[in-house]
């Protein structure tokens, strides 16, 4: 089914494919066309985006005129929406679709339960979420300092 997008993704790639499988049978696929939002920010995170095809490019307004600062661009294989699934908080950036963008979508819930599940037998999948998390943090970083 979606094994082979999942399997390309950070998050997912210690998996088995029993593993992966069960993660597939919780996603669905949503297409957006060019200038469609598919995350907006302030929002309450319902579910984790992976990018199956296309690219996102990822805004946050920081002033009260409203201005947007781009904080970069997604494409196949990324995550998107993972911050606010994780830590329970609104979503921290608006994500548009910049051309065709594809997209398995798995929701709160069952995220969650596939994490526990997950990081309760393959322990070494949860440090790969802490280096991606790491790696997001670093990003921001560099982009504070330019």
């Amino acid at each position: 089914m979606y094994e082979d997008a999942l399997a390309r993704v950070d998050l997912f790639s210690v998996l088995r494919f029993k593993e992966l499988t069960e993660v597939a049978k919780c996603c669905r696929v949503a297409k957006y066309s060019p200038g469609s939002v598919l995350i907006s920010q302030g929002e309450k995170g319902l579910g984790l985006f992976i990018l199956t095809k296309g690219t996102v490019r990822i805004t946050r307004k920081n002033s009260p005129d409203g201005a947007e600062e781009v904080l970069g661009t997604a494409g196949i294989a990324d995550i998107i929406g993972e911050m606010a699934i994780l830590d329970d908080m609104p979503r921290s950036a608006t994500v548009t679709a910049v051309d065709e963008v594809t997209a398995l979508v798995l929701p709160f819930g069952e995220l969650r339960a596939i994490l526990r599940h997950i990081l309760s037998t393959e322990p070494d999948a949860g440090i790969e979420l802490l280096a991606l998390l790491s790696r997001r943090v670093r990003k921001a970083e560099q982009r504070a300092y330019e």
